[in-house]
């Protein structure tokens, strides 16, 4: 192993046990107002980059960049062939900024881009997109795929299995992540929203799930279809209603699944990836308690229900 691998593994240890945690999240979510959670969270290290008295969307965006900052600083520490990886690790928050510049091209609000930097796949070509068909070609062009229409509906779900299957690349149980994520997402889209996907968005998602589970008629029959890693978030969910806690299972997974990265001894990226799987669940906590709060706290029990 290079000495940059050891310097990644080192820094991303440290990183990862800067995270709240269960305890800590459940805190701030009981705070009685926006104002007391924040007040608690400045305290932490997600403080340092809250801007001064925001409101619950831009300390929500705030959190998320903490995690984007902390992939940088990873990528800088590790060797040039581990930044690939940590690009793909990042294409969540390009997807974030590719919605953001949809609705913008909609003339609605949307959230200020997230600072990629040297992890961005596309992001610097796709900013200054004048119309949704021009992203859709600077999209075709880059390594995220041809989402095959310019309708945005159809480019963020493409966007979205586009990432899994980057995702699963990163190693088994990468692989199991974005899987059962993927499952999730299109069991929402066909059970929930009634909607057959898009056929590059199906070409993508049948990658990851098999054609045979994405022509299923029904919910568990696309479960009994899916491989074991796919359908276990969807295990005993029936409804689409209760999808939601098959999203959570996910959730639980991704960050089970980074500790025992993060404790293995593994040489190479498998904790540097666990560090960034414990630090992305912890910034849902942490996004999901501000929330909370903004609503003027509630149970303890509530809150585990959905963190």
């Amino acid at each position: 192993m290079t000495a940059g691998f050891v310097a990644g593994q080192v820094r991303a240890r440290a990183l990862a046990r800067n995270v709240l945690g269960p305890g800590r999240g459940r805190a701030l979510a009981q705070a009685g107002s926006l104002a007391e959670a924040l007040a608690g969270l400045a305290a932490t290290p997600y403080g340092k980059r809250l801007p001064a008295a925001p409101g619950l969307d831009a300390a929500q965006h705030a959190v998320a960049g903490s995690l984007l900052w902390h992939l940088r600083v990873l990528a800088g520490w590790l060797p040039p062939r581990a930044v690939a990886a940590m690009r793909a690790m990042a294409g969540w928050f390009e997807v974030a900024n590719v919605d953001g510049l949809l609705q913008r091209l909609e003339d609605r609000p949307a959230e200020e881009p997230y600072a990629l930097g040297a992890l961005a796949t596309a992001w610097p070509h796709l900013a200054d997109a004048p119309d949704a068909g021009a992203v859709r070609e600077r999209l075709a062009a880059s390594p995220w795929g041809d989402p095959g229409s310019a309708d945005p509906y159809d480019v963020r779900l493409f966007l979205r299995l586009s990432w899994a299957s980057r995702v699963s690349g990163l190693g088994a149980r990468a692989g199991a992540w974005a899987a059962g994520a993927a499952a999730v997402l299109v069991a929402g889209e066909r059970f929930g929203d009634g909607r057959e996907l898009p056929e590059n968005a199906s070409g993508r998602a049948a990658r990851l799930l098999g054609r045979a589970a994405l022509e299923a008629p029904t919910l568990p029959a696309m479960a009994d279809r899916l491989g074991r890693n796919a359908r276990r978030p969807l295990e005993g969910v029936d409804d689409a209603a209760d999808l939601w806690r098959a999203e959570i299972r996910c959730w639980r997974r991704l960050e089970r699944d980074g500790e025992a990265m993060l404790r293995s001894s593994a040489f190479g990226m498998e904790p540097v990836v666990g560090a960034v799987a414990v630090m992305a669940a912890d910034v849902r906590r942490v996004r999901a308690a501000l929330e909370a709060a903004a609503l003027g706290g509630g149970s303890a029990e509530a809150y585990d229900e959905v963190a």
